[in-house]
């Protein structure tokens, strides 16, 4: 096998300050290294041109988020949650000690609740429920479970 490791996952943001809000303070993830790109073998690997890109590399628990700002030529999309049944990568799933404080952070910076998502199992009292970041990327909270119960 010649992989070595995971490096990060990308997400594309339409605001970055209003992500970094959402992704540092609501949901506890740590701001590191920040690069301006572009250049020629930036538009090359990305497959644009007129790039002008801002990065923020965010991490939590051993993952690095890469938060993506195309200053040019802008983003795509309207920011809505993608259907869980759309191909390619349908959401980020997170661990939770209290759920509702939880939403309460998300919603006050700028994220959404997708109320009618939200479960609960009467007999363990465990919840999840679907939030989204500003931008509608889906976020699945999970109260209560271990990660070997997952």
């Amino acid at each position: 096998m010649t992989i070595a490791g995971v490096s990060h996952v990308g997400l594309c943001v339409s605001d970055l300050s209003r992500a970094l809000a959402f992704w540092r303070d609501a949901l506890g993830f740590r701001e590191g290294k920040q690069l301006d790109v572009s250049g020629e073998q930036a538009e090359t690997l990305l497959s644009l041109r007129d790039l002008d890109l801002r990065v923020v590399f965010l991490e939590r628990d051993g993952l690095r988020l890469e938060l993506l700002h195309y200053v040019s030529p802008g983003h795509r999309g309207l920011g809505e949650p993608r259907p869980m049944n759309a191909l390619g990568f349908t959401h980020l799933s997170l661990r939770v000690t209290d759920l509702d404080a939880t939403l309460a952070a998300v919603e006050a910076a700028g994220g959404r609740v997708l109320r009618g998502t939200r479960v609960r199992d009467p007999a363990t009292g465990r919840g999840a429920v679907f939030v989204t970041d500003p931008d509608g990327t889906r976020i699945e909270l999970i109260e209560g479970a271990s990660p070997a119960e997952l």
